[in-house]
């Protein structure tokens, strides 16, 4: 077990018990997410226009990063106890999809290759990570195992936690593509991530009671 699988794990067991708390005194009101402005400002697909290898690599990496968020959120509807959990997942799952479809089209349009789509890995249970490991805030086959198996008050601890990192990944990635990019519109999409997933790990750290 690594030192940062090992952190992650000692922290659910320390974070569920207070999570459950948290999560059940919370109130209902979800707010926006803000997605809404990523599909909307790149919904075409791209032409092969300017763009440069960091565009190529934003969107092949994020595309397969993005699969395993719809994963992860997918589980909440029939595992989460808390509705704000199960809000929050359904709205990652919305704004991610048509994300993953935009950057399909710039990668077909620019001749690059196309990660697995989320169709043929949503027919996989249990697909194999570790191709993608070293990617920031990726979690491994085991992590999805472990969340798999959870429910309740347990799996809405743990589903935070893993997502929190996780967007903490896509944050760092978005910020690379903010700085080296050159496709406008992979730029704007890189933004919208930044400003969505930073406001949605503070809304799971005060899920978490951490905020």
């Amino acid at each position: 077990m690594t030192p940062r699988i090992f952190t992650r794990r000692a922290a659910l067991v320390a974070t569920t018990a207070t999570a459950a708390l948290v999560l059940a005194a919370c109130g209902g009101g979800s707010g926006r997410s803000g997605h809404d402005s990523a599909s909307s400002s790149s919904g075409a697909a791209a032409t092969a226009g300017a763009h440069n290898a960091q565009d190529v690599s934003f969107a092949q990496s994020m595309i397969p990063h993005h699969q395993q968020a719809l994963e992860m959120a997918q589980l909440a509807a029939g595992r989460a106890s808390s509705a704000q959990v199960k809000d929050l997942a359904s709205r990652i799952e919305k704004a991610q999809d048509p994300e993953i479809q935009t950057m399909s089209g710039w990668l077909k349009s620019w001749g690059e290759d196309v990660p697995m789509s989320h169709g043929s890995m949503g027919s996989m249970p249990g697909m194999d990570h570790s191709s993608h490991s070293g990617m920031p805030g990726m979690m491994d086959t085991k992590d999805m195992g472990e969340l798999k198996k959870m429910s309740g008050e347990d799996f809405d601890a743990m589903f935070l936690t893993m997502m929190i990192e996780h967007h903490k990944g896509a944050v760092e990635m978005a910020t690379t593509e903010k700085g080296k990019g050159k496709y406008g519109a992979a730029t704007s999409m890189a933004d919208d991530i930044v400003t969505t997933q930073n406001a949605e790990i503070t809304e799971m750290n005060k899920l978490l009671g951490k905020g």
